[in-house]
């Protein structure tokens, strides 16, 4: 895989526990914040929104069906892998809101969290 791809849980989801209702992910919002500022920037990797019922066949596609929390950064050969990165076979993906809002500045050129 030559670029990054970012899996998110689609703004307003709905949770079929609690019918009527829309939400977002609170560790998803910052990143969808972060990718509306600068769509050039957020061009530069992709991007994929899912559907918040599991299993989310397009997370366990690149992943697995153990590995479906999301926000993921499933980092792709385009830039140096960091030492931190969890492993699942020949994927190297982050799981760290904060630690991919970093990675989005250092691989994608974004603006640094303050």
């Amino acid at each position: 895989m030559s670029r990054d791809l970012l899996l998110l849980l689609e703004p307003g989801f709905t949770d079929p526990a609690q019918p009527g209702e829309r939400f977002v992910c609170p560790h998803g919002v910052a990143i969808e914040g972060l990718l509306a500022s600068d769509s050039g920037r957020a061009a530069q990797l992709d991007v994929k929104r899912v559907p918040f019922v599991r299993p989310r066949q397009d997370v366990v596609a690149v992943l697995d069906e153990a590995h479906q929390g999301l926000p993921v950064l499933v980092l792709g050969d385009g830039h140096p892998i960091p030492d931190d990165a969890q492993t699942l076979g020949d994927r190297r993906f982050v799981t760290d809101t904060r630690r991919i809002l970093a990675l989005l500045a250092e691989r994608h050129g974004f603006p640094r969290l303050h």
